[in-house]
């Protein structure tokens, strides 16, 4: 069964999608730590982080780091975090999460946004990949 990752790649359910190329996308987590807090996901459905082949992880993180320097410039913050867990979702997933402190790091602490919210992190940060 397709993860629910695969279902917003092939667009049959919405999401806030921030960039895509024809190997990943990178888009806003619904269920956010933070604002602005992504996900980048490999297109190819593989559970494991490690299981991905060599070059198709460095692709991966190289598309991470795009988004990471963007996300630095949008919201003014010391650092982008960034964790692998994967056991919410069996597809890999990267996220990059705008952060000042550690505890912006708590996937225990959810943050709750309207869709007004997320659209206009989702258009500054679009915007801003691509000037």
């Amino acid at each position: 069964m397709a993860s629910i990752f695969t279902k917003i790649i092939n667009r049959e359910i919405p999401a806030y999608i921030i960039a895509e190329d024809d190997k990943h996308i990178a888009f806003l987590d619904v269920f956010p730590t933070a604002k602005g807090h992504v996900l980048v996901v490999p297109k190819k459905e593989i559970d494991k982080i490690w299981d991905l082949p060599e070059n198709e992880y460095l692709e991966l993180m190289k598309f991470a780091r795009n988004i990471a320097k963007v996300q630095e410039k949008v919201f003014d913050v010391n650092r982008v975090g960034v964790a692998v867990i994967g056991l919410e979702v069996p597809h890999v997933h990267v996220h990059l999460i705008p952060i000042d402190k550690m505890s912006d790091m708590d996937f225990n602490n959810k943050k709750s946004f309207t869709e007004a919210e997320f659209k206009a992190v989702q258009k500054d940060l679009i915007e801003a990949l691509n000037s």
